[in-house]
């Protein structure tokens, strides 16, 4: 059974039933509720929603965005990613050479005679084409990637204090910066019961220089040991052994147990505000992808991925989306029709057989939006160094086609307006 969605959609009905609507930054409007959560076992399938189609390239080109430590939308853009590209607009919009007579210069003469102010496709397509353009107008400021890659510090060193210790006088420099994600994976195997495993994306000294301030602020990590009939089970690794000359399974005193997983891994990350039609099932596929890499990364097994929601919301233009997507209750009718379509048995034939007991509707979806069988995710990491003691050795070796996802089926996407 596939839980993940009906647990989603469970919290659409309860925004509906019972959201406080409320006023917002970008002047739509929501439907709010406050403090909820979503939980997922991973062992039950890759995380991504099925009642509507969900775009996991753009997913995984994002989450690599992040652990590349990059924050300039090129890299998207030259992905087919197009998720940030309001934002980047909006940013430049707010510029005051964006009203002036070098809107012109900026965008090229053929733009600067059409237009003095540049419409967001005149902008994207100058951000994909020239290199200083997009160096200098595509960056979002330091937001996820950065924070989590490189977390500026500053060191202090006093040199005189007062006698009544009101006055000083000293220096203050930059020192190296943080990566988090490195030393997050070096404390996942050397230290994996540490109750410290966090990564934050909320720098409260840097937050006015982010297009968007981070929606989902941090993450932690949690590890346990897999019991040897854990081990003995689904995670074992086979020896090059472990084969027979006809390819079949020898002896499993075979098994190679330096190589099989030793732990469980567990993810919980922690979102101030949700949007939760269009960017919450983005966000579960986001870090359950996460968790993977993570768990692949330091040879461990993926186990339970935790969604922490404060403002948890939906736009007041997201509301028949919603609804389409919880779905309702299929007439017998219904039902019938989509048994005849399964079957080609004439609905004039079906509907005696079935109200006679000759033939059963059991099979057949209930209600529109049926939940579907979630996926499995597939990662070729032949070009990675899990060996490396850096990580940007392993994250510099991925690419988006690295990712893909086994037998997803899923109902059609839904469009819905993205508020910037």
């Amino acid at each position: 059974m596939n839980k993940l969605d009906r647990d989603y959609t469970n919290l659409l009905k309860d925004i509906l039933d019972n959201g406080h609507e409320k006023g917002d930054r970008t002047g739509t409007g929501t439907l709010s509720v406050f403090g909820r959560q979503i939980r997922h076992k991973m062992s039950d399938g890759f995380p991504l929603i099925t009642t509507k189609k969900m775009y996991m390239k753009g997913i995984v080109t994002e989450l690599i965005w992040f652990l590349r430590g990059d924050t300039n939308i090129k890299y998207l853009l030259d992905n087919d990613c197009n998720i940030w590209n309001g934002d980047a607009y909006k940013n430049f919009i707010k510029n005051p050479v964006y009203e002036s007579k070098n809107a012109a210069d900026l965008l090229g003469s053929q733009a600067g005679q059409l237009l003095i102010c540049p419409t967001q496709e005149d902008f994207i397509n100058k951000i994909k084409t020239d290199d200083e353009f997009a160096k200098k107008w595509g960056d979002l400021g330091p937001l996820y990637g950065k924070q989590w890659r490189t977390w500026e510090t500053i060191g202090f060193y006093i040199q005189n204090m007062s006698e009544d210790k009101k006055h000083w006088s000293g220096e203050c420099w930059n020192t190296e910066p943080i990566d988090q994600i490195s030393n997050l994976i070096n404390d996942l195997k050397t230290n994996p019961d540490s109750r410290r495993l966090m990564v934050n994306a909320w720098n409260v000294g840097e937050l006015d220089q982010m297009t968007l301030p981070p929606c989902h602020y941090g993450f932690q990590v949690y590890t346990r040991e897999l019991s040897l009939e854990e081990r003995q089970g689904k995670y074992v690794v086979w020896t090059k052994d472990s084969y027979d000359e006809n390819g079949e399974l020898k002896s499993p005193l075979t098994i190679d147990w330096e190589r099989t997983p030793k732990r469980a891994i567990s993810l919980k990350w922690q979102q101030r505000s949700v949007d939760t039609f269009l960017g919450l099932p983005f966000n579960i596929a986001s870090y359950g992808l996460l968790l993977e890499i993570l768990a692949k990364e330091v040879n461990m097994v993926p186990d339970e991925l935790i969604g922490d929601l404060g403002d948890t919301h939906l736009y007041l233009n997201h509301i028949e989306q919603a609804k389409e997507q919880i779905g309702r209750e299929l007439s017998f009718e219904e039902r019938a029709d989509i048994y005849k379509d399964k079957h080609n048995i004439p609905k004039e034939i079906v509907i005696p057989f079935v109200k006679r007991g000759g033939r059963t509707l059991a099979d057949i979806p209930t209600q529109t939006r049926e939940p579907y069988p979630l996926p499995r995710l597939v990662i070729n990491d032949e070009f990675w160094n899990p060996d490396s003691t850096s990580f940007d050795n392993t994250i510099k070796g991925m690419s988006p086609d690295d990712f893909y996802v086994l037998n997803y089926q899923s109902h059609p996407s839904i469009k819905a307006p993205l508020s910037n």
